[in-house]
């Protein structure tokens, strides 16, 4: 067998190769030298101004500087004349536009330059488009699509972009604490968009600050009991299902096990009633975290925020919200409204159980019923606060930030249910909707998703016919990701697309803007609500609303996309419409089907999509030597496992992540001209499969490598022989 070259530890593209041939054209000398200028001070940490930035404009650039720093420069090109800069800053309710306008002197002209942030910070999409077809973007590393318009810094909340009609590429060229991205604008006229304070103002989030705190920065996928077992859960479930996960779950990246409903005694009340376990759960809570935490996964449990004791209230009415003859006031689902007002009902009611249950180890809490704390309780209740001069949004907030503080920004929290944007900045994520799980969310809160918090469209039943393409949507869009079958269910074939789709990788949403407003626009309502007895317009739905889902992945030695596909999805698809080039071609080929669907350019034409399945078309662009199509691990077609990938002329090598003891399957193009013929991965057991050939004019031959190792990393490569 001849050997292949297997070094690839330290090898990588230079940054303009990796560019020229897996995306747009790096930026040239000349724009290299506008992001080179000026030089960026690093701003404080303090809460951004809501004000315009300062504009400085000279006959050949223009600058604006904000929060300390000079966010944009560039230099200014134009045809014929001498260019004219004109400035609108508009205050209307609060939200700062400033507006800044290059006219020319009758020819084109163009921006050449650069924005400038301080780290955490993105190019997006900037406003809905009025043409072409619908998709809900993602990205995960620097996005390079060619739809973006603008760049979102979230640590301070701004964003900058261009307006149609006007040409714009916007392409990262450094990260890291000081983030810039390379931005060219062409045409007649040009006009950027500065908007401080964007979620915050304009997007009507009062509550949310990304100075002061980040997302949940890593996977989060696991598996709850409520949809298994309901309220009719017992230790022997959670046992057998830990010993399930454990085995079949975990090493592919589930990591968080939670028990809901069931395990506590009743009426829900005081905290001996939550720390003190029913009859089902002999064991008690230490010696089920014991458990749990002893398969090595992360214990969660589900609390709520109701009370429902009346005796005990009517003999503590200092505890509780009061009407206004003194008795204490309660609510549909609510029960007694626990006052988050008073220090003592904190202390006695609801902190001790999170101080109780944080000392046990437990690092996941779903915190139920905080709709109806907000709707039947503080809602309902208004004028209670009222009377005391207090605001009862900031009660509603302090009632939850007691319980982070006692829990620890290192557990997670989810709050449940509805969008909660009086408490972002607190909660790692909120279920968007009604209980079953919800397909709206993933257009009508994308642009929240890992940028306010992260989206929860509540769990995914995999037994179900559209199992499968819940967990793939779930997976593909960085939302969370918990399971809820029997575990019975991830003993059978079921179990691969579970494993296939975790973990979930974290992602930027490719909009600052929601692909479907209609429920997001509403969130104001969540102020004069006062029932959550059911859906509300301001929550997600639960109906598929879009058909196509698109994950942009960037890695230093390659990029590439991945398009879900639902049933309804339109059955051709411009490239442009997915923010490629369409000058150039890409190879095509499907995960779950494990098929090379062929080279496009210009337009995707593909099959119809069956009744609740999902397609995933993993895309790269064409080159001119065997390349790899996708990986069997991970939905995202080489996210999660590839670490590197380089071509040597006559080889490909690289490094995988791997489960250590199951098989991996690499599959990759073999152009005509090309034969492989030997594979080899010291640490692992290498096959390599038979040729596929081309089954149409526009098709491509493949074929797949198999890779079982015992490590959870492997070197492999490929060697082919040219004949030209």
């Amino acid at each position: 067998m001849m050997r292949v070259a297997l070094a690839v530890a330290g090898v990588g593209l230079a940054a303009g190769t990796a560019l020229a041939q897996q995306g747009p054209a790096p930026a040239s000398r000349g724009a290299a030298r506008a992001v080179a200028a000026p030089r960026v001070a690093r701003p404080s940490r303090a809460a951004p101004l809501n004000a315009a930035a300062v504009l400085t404009v000279t006959d050949t650039s223009v600058a604006l500087r904000y929060d300390g720093a000079t966010i944009f420069w560039a230099h200014i090109a134009a045809e014929r004349g001498r260019p004219r800069v004109r400035q609108l800053v508009d205050t209307s309710a609060g939200r700062i536009t400033q507006v800044v306008r290059v006219l020319s002197g009758g020819g084109r002209i163009t921006l050449r330059g650069a924005a400038h942030t301080t780290g955490d910070a993105f190019a997006v999409d900037a406003d809905p488009r009025e043409d072409g077809v619908p998709v809900v973007r993602h990205s995960v590393g620097p996005s390079y699509s060619l739809l973006n318009r603008g760049v979102y810094a979230r640590d301070r909340d701004w964003l900058l972009s261009v307006d149609f009609p006007a040409g714009v590429r916007i392409t990262p060229v450094a990260g890291g604490d000081s983030a810039i991205f390379e931005l060219v604008a062409d045409g007649y006229e040009i006009t950027l968009r500065f908007r401080p304070r964007f979620y915050q103002q304009h997007r009507g989030l009062a509550h949310y600050a990304p100075w002061t705190y980040a997302t949940w920065p890593g996977s989060m996928a696991g598996w709850t009991s409520w949809y298994a077992f309901r309220d009719q859960v017992t230790e022997a479930d959670i046992h057998r299902a830990a010993d399930v996960m454990a085995d079949r779950l975990k090493p592919w990246g589930y990591e968080a096990l939670q028990i809901d409903d069931g395990f506590q005694r009743l009426p829900i009340s005081v905290p001996g009633n939550w720390l003190n376990t029913n009859a089902k759960f002999p064991g008690g809570l230490q010696g089920l975290q014991a458990y749990i935490a002893g398969k090595g996964l992360m214990a969660g449990l589900w609390t709520n925020t109701t009370f429902h004791d009346s005796a005990w209230a009517v003999a503590h009415p200092q505890y509780f919200v009061r009407t206004a003859d003194g008795t204490p006031a309660r609510g549909n689902w609510v029960g007694y409204v626990m006052d988050g007002a008073n220090p003592a009902t904190m202390r006695t009611l609801v902190l001790p159980v999170y101080a109780a249950l944080k000392a046990q180890g437990w690092k996941y809490f779903k915190v139920d019923a905080l709709r109806h704390l907000r709707y039947e309780g503080y809602n309902s209740h208004a004028g209670f606060y009222a009377a005391q001069q207090r605001d009862r949004v900031a009660v509603y907030r302090s009632f939850t930030q007691q319980i982070r503080d006692v829990i620890g920004r290192d557990a997670f929290l989810l709050a449940s249910w509805g969008p909660r944007p009086e408490l972002a900045g607190i909660i790692d994520a909120t279920r968007l909707g009604d209980d079953g799980f919800g397909y709206g969310g993933f257009a009508q809160f994308n642009s929240f998703n890992n940028v306010v918090w992260r989206n929860d469209p509540d769990h995914v039943e995999l037994h179900q016919p559209d199992g499968v393409r819940a967990a793939t949507i779930t997976s593909l869009t960085g939302s969370l990701l918990m399971l809820t079958d029997t575990p019975d269910v991830y003993l059978g074939e079921r179990v691969v697309a579970a494993q296939r789709t975790a973990p979930v990788l974290v992602t930027r949403p490719g909009q600052v803007y929601d692909v479907d407003p209609s429920r997001s626009d509403r969130l104001w309502m969540v102020d004069n609500e006062v029932s959550g007895a059911g859906p509300r317009p301001f929550e997600a739905d639960q109906r598929l609303q879009q058909t196509l889902y698109q994950l942009d992945i960037a890695r230093p030695f390659e990029r590439w996309t991945v398009l879900a596909r639902t049933t309804g999805a339109p059955s051709s698809i411009g490239v442009e419409d997915l923010g490629l080039d369409a000058a150039r071609e890409y190879v095509a080929f499907d995960f779950w089907a494990e098929r090379a669907l062929g080279v496009f350019k210009g337009v995707l034409a593909l099959e119809h999509v069956k009744e609740n399945d999902v397609q995933v078309v993993c895309l790269r662009e064409r080159v001119d030597h065997p390349q790899v199509l996708a990986t069997n691990r991970h939905v995202s077609c080489g996210g999660v496992d590839l670490q590197q990938v380089r071509w040597t002329g006559d080889a490909l090598v690289g490094r995988s992540q791997v489960v250590p003891d199951a098989t991996v399957t690499l599959f990759f193009t073999e152009p005509a001209g090309w034969d492989a013929v030997a594979v080899e991965a010291p640490e692992a057991e290498a096959q390599l499969g038979e040729r596929v050939d081309a089954a149409s004019p526009g098709g491509i031959r493949w074929r797949r490598v198999t890779l079982r190792a015992h490590a959870a990393t492997v070197a492999w490569g490929v060697r082919f022989r040219h004949t030209p």
